[in-house]
């Protein structure tokens, strides 16, 4: 069991940060698929395609980005 109590405003600031920085990147992920299937008439399908590729390459800059930020914030005090 680890030591120390719950620093709830680090938290609290982590939590946010993370659902910012998702709608950000996913907004960004599923845009770039839509206007590269537009611009280049691909089609719905590719276009869906797209989007879920770009999704996925989020996903992974997501996951990557909320290890760093754990390992930086302190989320607990010491004690």
């Amino acid at each position: 069991m680890a030591a120390g109590r719950t620093n709830w405003r680090n938290l609290i600031m982590v939590i946010s940060l993370a659902i910012l920085v998702a709608v950000e990147i996913f907004g960004v992920a599923l845009a770039t698929g839509w206007a590269i299937a537009g611009m280049f008439e691909l089609g719905q399908i590719v276009s869906y395609v797209l989007m879920a590729i770009f999704s996925g390459f989020a996903a992974y800059g997501q996951m990557v980005f909320m290890r760093r930020v754990l390992k930086v914030e302190r989320l607990r005090h010491p004690g």
